[in-house]
């Protein structure tokens, strides 16, 4: 039986991204388990087998299979930054906007061939329209951080570790056109913590994992 929690994950998924940056702050310690996406492990899909990630498997058998549940649990346990401090309703109803609406346009953004059924005319035109729509969304964000460096104060939260992972892929979608954009705030919240040793850590490539190399 593990000794201690395995995370299965997948580099660039930014869900599992900020789960991995929450254990991370957390100093929890855990077994990664980087997955192939195209050809899931069946230890990953007995654990949960809805097959996204990331998913956190307990040592005491209970799984969690829902990133925002991965980041509370590991900050539960410790959270020295203190993410969890302030807010909670309003970082709850950010991260909520984040993963519905602007997640959608995201999506459609950057992925628009995925959408062929919803858009009958250019697919560049139907991504430049979820651009528009998502970027609506991240003005938001960044007349937030006219008056303070985070999204909820003077310091880190859970709301800005929630997020950030889906703004990175927002914004190196088109790195020339998010760079032209009047958002400098917005532009140095992301580099801040793009640069951070927190991220960098957790982004580092490992190879796949496999029961046979375990």
């Amino acid at each position: 039986m593990a000794t201690q929690p395995i995370l299965y994950s997948f580099r660039r998924c930014p869900y599992a991204m900020r789960a991995r940056l929450a254990l991370a702050s957390s100093g929890a310690a855990f077994e990664l388990r980087e997955v192939t996406l195209r050809s899931k492990p069946p230890e990953l899909l007995a654990a949960s087998p809805k097959g996204t990630v990331p998913v956190l498997v307990l040592p005491d058998g209970p799984v969690i299979d829902e990133s925002l549940d991965v980041m509370l649990w590991a900050l539960r346990q410790h959270d020295p930054d203190g993410w969890l401090s302030g807010d909670g309703d309003g970082m709850r109803r950010l991260i909520a906007d984040n993963d519905g609406t602007f997640k959608q346009h995201l999506d459609r953004y950057k992925y628009p061939n995925r959408y062929a059924a919803e858009h009958l005319g250019s697919a560049q035109a139907f991504a430049e329209l979820h651009r528009a729509d998502g970027a609506a969304w991240l003005v938001l964000l960044q007349d937030r951080l006219l008056e303070t460096n985070w999204l909820f104060g003077d310091r880190a939260s859970l709301a800005d570790m929630a997020v950030l992972p889906f703004v990175r892929q927002f914004a190196h979608t088109d790195a020339a056109w998010f760079a032209a954009q009047p958002w400098p705030q917005l532009a140095a919240w992301l580099a801040r913590v793009e640069a951070s040793a927190l991220l960098t850590g957790v982004m580092e490539k490992v190879v796949p994992w496999s029961p046979a190399a375990a």
